[in-house]
């Protein structure tokens, strides 16, 4: 688990201004849920990377971008909120169900963004969780073009909580794809 802290991200917040994370926490708009299960190591992404590390990239620019208005949740088999902004490299499963409970105390308060390719352990659960929402969760998906599946499933969830699917070209564009919704531009 890496243990350093992205410039901007609410750690570095609470450090800047000697505050406690929970305190930093109350400026974030948006709460961005990161898929870093097994297949997120597929390396189909910019320069033969993985899809991982180029999320992981442009989380630290989107963060660097927007200072203390992004919360890091990361998940996989389990679930971790990462004040530090570096999402670990959990591997396991993808249990998007788990990660929407663990996210929805936060539910009316902030908008929420999705970024994955598209598998989750139970769809149906995950998609029956979020229609309850009354925030809106936007989904970005940085798996292949090709993939129709897991496309498919990423932009019903979207329909599902009233959000907007964006594609970030296998993650190359993942920060501008977020700054983009989160800013409301591309109705």
């Amino acid at each position: 688990m890496s243990t350093s802290i992205v410039p901007g991200s609410l750690g570095a917040m609470a450090q800047r201004d000697g505050i406690s994370i929970a305190e930093s926490f109350l400026s974030a708009d948006v709460i961005v849920i990161v898929d870093v299960s097994g297949s997120m190591a597929t390396r189909d992404s910019r320069g033969g990377q993985q899809r991982y590390e180029v999320a992981c990239q442009e989380l630290e620019r989107l963060q660097r971008d927007l200072p203390g208005r992004i919360a890091v949740v990361a998940f996989s088999s389990s679930v971790q909120f990462v004040p530090g902004g570096q999402p670990p490299f959990l591997g396991g499963g993808t249990d998007l169900a788990g990660a929407l409970r663990f996210v929805q105390v936060a539910d009316g308060c902030v908008r929420f963004v999705v970024i994955s390719d598209g598998y989750p352990d139970e769809p149906e659960r995950a998609l029956a969780l979020a229609s309850q929402f009354r925030s809106q969760i936007d989904v970005v998906y940085v798996g292949p073009e090709s993939d129709r599946i897991g496309r498919e499933f990423l932009e019903m969830l979207a329909r599902a909580a009233g959000g907007r699917y964006v594609v970030a070209d296998r993650a190359a564009e993942l920060a501008e794809r977020v700054e983009t919704l989160m800013l409301g531009a591309g109705r």
